[in-house]
């Protein structure tokens, strides 16, 4: 069977479509930037994911585009991507910060004429604001104090918040894998089993069945670490009776979702039950109201009117969606702010995350906009028949 990931073709049209908007936006050029743990807009382009080095993607308005690695990178990017102007740049070395001495590299203007943009008062365009850092800011400053610099994320939401049917089948595999890992740790699981060791178990399984990578620090944690939004495995062994929370996730072409379950050790009390209950319901009001055509702040909105409702506004940390694509979570967000209206392709987590002052719990799954609803893009019925335990 084939493997599934993005073509070459379609990386040039984001190309050529990214070009488009950067003429339309009156700009010369656009610099992405990138890095090992944030490579989204600039894999998006050029398939290269770092390794300790960050990385950046040129684009011209006249459509030439070029890659831009660290020292260490040039032969690696070569092997990886499918892009043939891989340009060596000091601004993005690793954080070690090495000297060099002997490197003689490229300069920001080496790599803008290279593209065929000349002039010292040209319009330059930066994106990935939040992985953009000081050396690469001044880097470009540097070679163009006459230049004007403008903030142009507003170009990378523009092209990835539709998905292609290569990028829903990416999610789709990568979600497919995860199901299994997530049925596999459940196998496993059973008191004295560290968060650590969960996690092995679904690394294990993972990789077995064609991941990449991971899609992100894969969560296997116990009680009350489960009131973390976010959080880390430990060595904490699992006990009897103990709410564990997963989230598992695998990647496919960069492509990272994942699926979020509370599973309890045994046997649930009633008030972990009830919580735990309330979260499957919240999640599943959720995915009935995504459609085109609505307002993401309405969803948003009825979605805290929910939790008012049930006299959960305590119990209320965010929601209810978030964008998911090349990483778990991309933009756009789906707040009581949100003045975006829903779209056919647009694909995000439905991420209920409920929280107490002595556990928490997180149900989440990947779907996709249809042209009438959403679709789960994850195989799996798990939780659909109410709260999980494990036969401890």
């Amino acid at each position: 069977m084939a493997r599934i990931q993005i073509p070459v073709e379609e990386f040039k049209e984001r190309v050529a479509r990214a070009a488009k908007l950067v003429a339309e936006k009156g700009l010369d050029v656009l610099v992405v930037n990138g890095s090992e743990a944030d490579y989204a807009d600039t894999r998006y382009f050029s398939n290269f994911w770092p390794l300790f080095e960050r990385c950046g993607v040129a684009i011209a308005a006249n459509g030439e585009a070029a890659l831009m690695v660290g020292p260490e990178s040039q032969v690696f990017a070569g092997d990886f991507s499918w892009m043939d102007r891989i340009c060596v740049v000091y601004q993005y070395r690793e954080s070690a910060n090495p000297a060099y001495p002997e490197l003689k590299s490229e300069t920001f203007k080496d790599v803008f004429h290279k593209l065929g943009v000349t002039g010292e008062s040209i319009r330059i365009g930066v994106a990935a604001k939040l992985n953009t850092n000081v050396v690469q800011y001044d880097g470009i400053r540097e070679c163009y104090p006459n230049a004007e610099i403008v903030w142009a994320d507003d170009i990378m939401l523009n092209l990835r918040r539709i998905k292609s049917d290569n990028e829903i089948a990416c999610i789709r595999e990568a979600a497919r894998i995860t199901d299994l890992a997530t049925k596999a740790v459940m196998a496993e699981m059973k008191p004295g089993k560290t968060e650590l060791e969960l996690v092995g178990v679904a690394q294990k399984c993972i990789y077995e069945n064609g991941a990449e990578y991971e899609g992100l620090p894969m969560y296997c944690f116990s009680e009350k670490s489960t009131r973390h939004a976010i959080s880390r495995s430990s060595y904490k062994p699992i006990e009897y009776g103990d709410i564990v929370q997963l989230n598992l996730s695998a990647k496919i072409c960069g492509y990272s979702p994942s699926i979020g379950l509370p599973v309890c050790c045994g046997k649930l009390t009633p008030e972990k039950r009830d919580l735990v209950q309330f979260g499957l319901d919240a999640h599943y009001w959720t995915e009935q109201h995504l459609k085109p055509g609505i307002l993401a702040s309405q969803v948003a909105k009825d979605f805290i009117k929910f939790y008012e409702d049930h006299g959960r506004r305590a119990n209320y940390f965010y929601g209810p969606c978030h964008g998911t694509g090349l990483i778990e979570v991309e933009a756009p967000w789906m707040e009581t702010i949100s003045d975006y209206e829903l779209m056919p392709n647009m694909t995000f987590q439905i991420d209920t995350f409920v929280t107490s002052p002595t556990f928490g719990l997180r149900w989440e799954k990947p779907i996709a906009i249809t042209k009438d609803g959403c679709v789960n893009l994850a195989p799996s019925q798990i939780g659909t028949n109410g709260p999980i335990e494990v036969e401890c």
